[in-house]
């Protein structure tokens, strides 16, 4: 690490202009190709799935994005003259729009469904010739733009449907603009320059920069989620400042100990900058653990994400240290440029609220840990209700037209209208049509089921299907208990003595098939998870306990966010009140990414701070001093890291998307716990308590792990001198070494 950052720092314009390079390079590759998402949840092997290919096969004409206009008389009724004409020409106009495929009129038909009983609602549906991921966002806007311009007094108009959300996307980047601010400003408070404070935006910027395009290029090689590129985004401006913010504060406390600027700058990428890689190596592999679910959905989200997050680790070890030797000593405020050149280096000695802190969880550890697993567990206890499912634009917020459609036509034609099922079959003779024939009466009778359409068949007449629209909402748990009726009891006893082989399709039986299947991998996922994660710990801290516990904390922290999710977005406190619409389940998705996110960052604070714990005890051999200076010596930066993550992740619910926000609020309330009650809590409240247990590892698998380090070369070889001696040869060293100490010698 010291060889890299003497090279960057010695052939600084040449590592500037390389991350330029390809900064711009990824953007104007990342333009000229476009975006290429994907939201495809489908699962291979799943009914669901079956349903859809198999309709997408017998059915080619059915395989584009359909939306809905609907439009409400709140005078007279929608058969009347003057609505009728003005509609059909609205229709028959936006029929002819780019990229339309088809729209239905329900006045072609005058029982049509389409037309509430009371006459006071109707909806038609508008089909793109595209997929929805598909849909251009132009395309769409002509739609909504020929829609809205049939409004009247009298006449409302409301458009639903997966291409019209594309219209609602807030533009510009907000949400990064007020997270970058909010940290730009806790970082001048911190350090009291504004040269200092500018390095880890710029660098943090510039790396998520390059990513963000790479995501966008990744979108063409495989199946990656609209929502990746801004999940990268949130992750990456997170750790990235973060990761800068740590060797940043390093690299001034080697100014302040008369070091040169380039000494300073290779001296804390060799020390602070090996714990960064480290870190950012966990996240990763708790990134990539989703890999292991073997979901298309879940690997492009997880790549995207690493990549982020590698390229902010890259960053931060290569370009940072290149941006340090331009500002050279600028990276002090004056104040203290002026102290040092008046008072000449001095140790800088842990002061103030950090060291105070440290002294009073020594004092206290089993008061203090009590608290802090009190507040754990109560913020947990609502993750005990987390209920997977259907995320629709019920749960828009009510301002939005996709939620003003979807109120409008629960209200004119019940609410599963907007989550409709499809029963998809092949079909073998006149036995198979009879028994369709049949299975359409007997569905009519199915508790849960509000009406069923009448049997259509392909032209080849080897294909089948029906919509069934159920009584209760796509996210209700009545539907979920319908499609497993479905499932178990009604279409087997339709199958029986046929060819039959019927699935069920639609927006709900879709989400609980990938629930039951993510569910079902969840224990195998969490567990290869914890398990490296573990395994890194144990190798670099050469300890039994701090891998342990490090599981525990991150488990407790991941179930307490979960906690706090459930009650903003699946209770709705505060929900509608923040922007995010009404309450509804959460999306299956999310258990699984939030999982490798939140542990990833745990582990982050988790090797900051034990890694100078780790230090100090190898210096010193006493556990309460290694954990009272660890604390002390980090606490001030990991509460400045903590604040500016949890201000750029709170940032993102501004981006108005649900599951952006949902990933936010999640990520804000991980770290908050983390930081301030975790690690600078409960975490050295243990340490105390377990004494020197905490560094134990038995010698024959001490001599069987291979060796990586964190620490500076110097407390490697301390560590190797202490264990190469016996007991007594220990005592020793130890003694010896506590006659030359000078520095950091606070009681508890």
């Amino acid at each position: 690490m010291a060889a890299l950052a003497r090279w960057c720092v010695r052939r600084r314009l040449v590592a500037v202009l390389l991350w330029l390079a390809a900064f711009g390079g990824a953007a104007t590759a990342a333009v000229l190709t476009g975006s290429a998402y994907s939201n495809d949840y489908g699962v291979p092997g799943t009914d669901s799935d079956r349903a859809s290919r198999l309709l997408a096969s017998g059915f080619p004409g059915l395989g584009g994005e359909s939306d809905t206009i609907v439009w409400h008389t709140t005078t007279g009724t929608v058969r009347a003259a003057d609505v009728e004409q003005t509609m059909t020409r609205t229709l028959d106009r936006i029929a002819h729009l780019p990229g339309v495929a088809s729209v239905s009129n329900p006045y072609d038909d005058p029982d049509s469904p389409l037309i509430s009983e009371n006459d006071d609602t109707a909806y038609a549906s508008v089909t793109f010739r595209d997929a929805s991921q598909d849909v251009d966002a132009a395309e769409a806007r002509a739609v909504v733009d020929a829609a809205r311009a049939a409004e009247s007094d009298g006449l409302r108009i409301e458009l639903g449907g997966g291409a019209v959300a594309l219209t609602e996307a807030p533009e510009g980047h907000l949400a990064e603009a007020v997270g970058v601010a909010v940290a730009a400003v806790v970082l001048f408070l911190a350090f009291g320059s504004l040269a200092a404070s500018v390095l880890p935006i710029a660098t943090a910027l510039v790396s998520v920069g390059t990513a963000y395009a790479g995501i966008t290029l990744l979108g063409h090689f495989m199946t990656v989620a609209d929502f990746a590129p801004m999940l990268g985004t949130l992750i990456g401006l997170g750790v990235g400042i973060d990761y800068a913010l740590f060797i940043v504060t390093r690299h001034r406390r080697g100014l302040k100990r008369g070091l040169s600027v380039a000494e300073a700058a290779e001296n804390a990428v060799a020390t602070t900058g090996r714990a960064v890689v480290f870190a950012g190596a966990t996240v990763c592999i708790a990134l990539l653990g989703m890999l292991i679910l073997r979901l298309g959905f879940l690997n492009g989200v997880a790549i995207a994400a690493s990549l982020t997050v590698l390229l902010t680790v890259a960053a931060s070890v290569t370009l940072l240290p290149a941006l340090l030797s331009y500002i050279g000593p600028r990276a002090l405020s004056r104040r203290e440029r002026r102290h040092l050149a008046e008072h000449g280096p001095e140790p800088e000695l842990p002061t103030g609220f950090a060291a105070r802190w440290s002294a009073l969880v020594e004092r206290r550890p089993k008061l203090l840990g009590a608290v802090a697993l009190l507040v754990v567990t109560v913020l947990a206890l609502p993750t005990l209700g987390l209920r997977l499912g259907t995320s629709d634009q019920g749960n828009d917020p009510k301002g939005t037209t996709t939620r003003q459609a979807y109120d409008l036509l629960a209200e004119g034609f019940g609410p599963g209208v907007n989550g409709p099922l499809t029963l998809v079959t092949e079909v073998g003779g006149a036995e198979d049509r009879l028994a369709l024939d049949n299975l359409d009466a007997s569905l009519r009778t199915t508790e849960g089921v509000s009406s069923v359409t009448p049997v259509a068949y392909n032209s080849a007449g080897d294909t089948a299907f029906l919509t069934l629209v159920p009584e209760s909402a796509p996210q209700s748990q009545r539907t979920s208990d319908l499609v497993e009726r479905l499932r178990s009891e009604v279409l087997p006893r339709a199958e029986r003595g046929t060819a039959l082989d019927v699935h069920v399709g639609g927006v709900t039986a879709g989400y609980d098939d990938f629930a039951g299947v993510i569910v079902g991998k969840l224990p195998l996922f969490v567990g290869v998870v914890v398990g490296l994660g573990c395994l890194l710990l144990l190798l670099a801290f050469r300890s039994v306990g701090i891998p342990l516990k490090a599981a525990v904390m991150n488990v407790a922290a991941v179930a307490a966010s979960f906690g706090v999710v459930v009650a903003i977005f699946q209770w709705g406190w505060g929900s509608e009140l923040l922007g995010l619409g009404s309450a509804g389940p959460i999306e299956p998705f999310l258990p699984v990414i939030m999982v490798s996110v939140l542990f990833g960052l745990s582990m982050d604070y988790q090797v900051f701070l034990v890694s100078r714990m780790y230090e100090e005890w190898l210096e010193t051999g006493d556990n309460r001093r290694a954990v009272r200076v660890g604390l002390a010596e980090t606490g001030r930066v990991i509460n400045s890291a903590a604040v500016i993550m949890i201000s750029v992740f709170l940032a993102f619910v501004l981006s108005g998307d649900r599951v952006i926000a949902m990933f936010g609020i999640a990520l804000a309330a991980a770290v908050a716990l983390d930081a301030f009650v975790l690690r600078t809590l409960l975490v050295p409240a243990l340490m105390h308590l377990l004494g020197s247990a905490n560094w134990w590892l038995p010698r024959r698998l001490d001599r069987l792990l291979p060796r990586i380090s964190i620490e500076p070369p110097e407390a490697r070889t301390a560590h190797e001198r202490l264990a190469a001696a016996t007991d007594a040869e220990v005592a020793d060293v130890l003694a010896e070494e506590e006659r030359q100490r000078d520095v950091r010698d606070t009681t508890g």
